[in-house]
């Protein structure tokens, strides 16, 4: 849950764009990193530990500085993916290794994994379809075309809020809410689409929103 808030929900595009652009001497890294080793302190939630939270912030450091000197435009999805895999791995590494750590506490407490995969569906999986779909991403001019009217971030926030619906109804064992989703999506988006008469942003979108579906419906299964 720390990976998640400190990776994704408090890590603002600006921080984003200024490390790719200035590498490590951008101060938003060290910030980043100060940011990753505080929670993990904080969910840690005792100050003996401070060890395992100042070795997960230094292999945070390690592992980012790795991935903005290599990456390259061509490769930066699998940068990124390797990137969230490497901090995973390394959370996995501590917690099998340090062995007072227990994790049967999750079994009696539901409402924090319901939590976590909250989280993971707002910035995190927005993020993730993003990187997902960097390789088809329109041109300014064709998108320009149906957005001139758009509210500043509407897909983002619209995209966030179709997961969480279908993650709850999932929770609550209403599937045909998801069906209803599925539909008034289809009937709002894809009118638009359909007027603008652009293929390849149909295309696009259609991928996008089935991924966005599919990443809640599965990520609803696994909780449940």
């Amino acid at each position: 849950m720390a990976h998640l808030l400190g990776d994704f929900i408090l890590q603002p595009n600006s921080w984003v764009a200024d490390k790719e652009n200035k590498k490590l001497k951008s101060i938003y890294l060290y910030f980043h990193v100060i940011i990753h080793t505080a929670l993990s302190l904080i969910f840690l939630w005792d100050i003996q530990l401070w060890w395992i939270a100042a070795l997960v912030g230094l292999s945070h450091f390690v592992i980012d500085a790795a991935k903005l000197s290599f990456q390259t435009i061509k490769d930066q999805k699998i940068w990124f993916f390797a990137d969230q895999a490497l901090h995973i791995l390394v959370i996995a590494g501590i917690s099998f290794y340090y062995k007072e750590f227990n994790f049967d506490f999750l079994k009696d407490y539901t409402h924090l994994k319901i939590i976590g995969a909250a989280l993971f569906l707002t910035t995190p999986a927005s993020v993730m379809i993003r990187i997902l779909l960097s390789s088809w991403t329109p041109a300014p001019e064709v998108a320009g075309n149906i957005q001139t009217e758009s509210l500043s971030n509407a897909g983002k926030y619209i995209g966030i809020l179709e997961r969480l619906l279908v993650f709850t109804f999932i929770m609550v064992d209403h599937w045909e809410g998801v069906g209803f989703m599925v539909a008034a999506k289809s009937v709002f988006r894809f009118s638009d689409l359909a007027q603008a008469k652009q293929r390849k942003l149909t295309e696009y979108v259609l991928i996008g929103t089935l991924l966005s579906f599919g990443m809640a419906v599965l990520t609803g299964i696994v909780i449940k």
